[in-house]
């Protein structure tokens, strides 16, 4: 069975990089602002796992109100980077419609949800962790780098279908992050755990990291899919 990817908008040109063997894992994984799907295919790609299919969705371009209202790929508008400033509300809930788009889309080409793992940076780690404890469907678990959870007044409430109370979660931050310090990354832990089950939050930290990623944090990526993925 092949599913039309043009009912899914963000899955006709994000990159994909396809199992070398039957695939029956996804990780859907969301770039950060300004970025595109291309870098972290590449990333990924150097930690694949044959039976695992790899989806990096492009953002959209919008106006971005941090940016003095520049157009960029950005998967929501973002007014702030503290955990007070105001929120573009409609525009997470709409862009976490349009990757769960893309999980359903994988769950009738025959990969159950449960073989799915949803991540990103930056703000893709953002949309990743509101998405997947608002989804209806029970996931793998959660890849969250340098990130932070978008309407985290909302939670735990938002979460009040329970589906992913047991949803692993691997979240890392750099020590030296300047865009989003590594406090709000530690704050978002302590959310985290009061939403999920809190032994399935590990929060690891880079010293030395700055705003990006490192081979000693892909590693410990490649070690959380492996084993919530592991071959069947």
């Amino acid at each position: 069975m092949c599913g039309n990817n043009m009912s899914v908008p963000l899955l006709a040109d994000a990159v994909t990089v396809s199992g070398a063997e039957r695939e029956t894992a996804a990780v859907i994984f969301l770039h950060g602002l300004g970025d595109t799907g291309h870098s972290w295919a590449d990333a990924l790609s150097s930690i694949r796992l044959p039976y695992v299919k790899y989806i990096c969705p492009h953002a959209p371009r919008i106006p971005v109100t941090l940016n003095m209202k520049m157009v960029m790929p950005s998967w929501f508008d973002l007014m702030g980077l503290t955990p007070d400033a105001p929120e573009d509300e409609a525009g997470i809930k709409k862009a976490a419609e349009s990757i769960k788009a893309i999980i359903e889309h994988e769950m009738k080409n025959g990969i159950p949800a449960n073989r799915i793992i949803l991540g990103g940076f930056s703000q893709g780690g953002a949309l990743s962790l509101y998405t997947a404890l608002t989804c209806q469907h029970q996931l793998a678990g959660i890849v969250a780098l340098s990130c932070w959870l978008p309407l985290h007044k909302a939670f735990p409430q938002a979460a009040s279908n329970g589906v992913n109370k047991d949803i692993a979660i691997l979240q890392c931050h750099g020590e030296m992050d300047p865009m989003i310090p590594v406090r709000f990354g530690a704050l978002t832990a302590e959310k985290l755990k009061s939403v999920v089950t809190p032994a399935k939050v590990q929060f690891k930290t880079y010293p030395g990291m700055m705003h990006s990623s490192c081979p000693q944090e892909m590693m410990a990526v490649k070690e959380f899919i492996e084993k919530l993925l592991p071959r069947i």
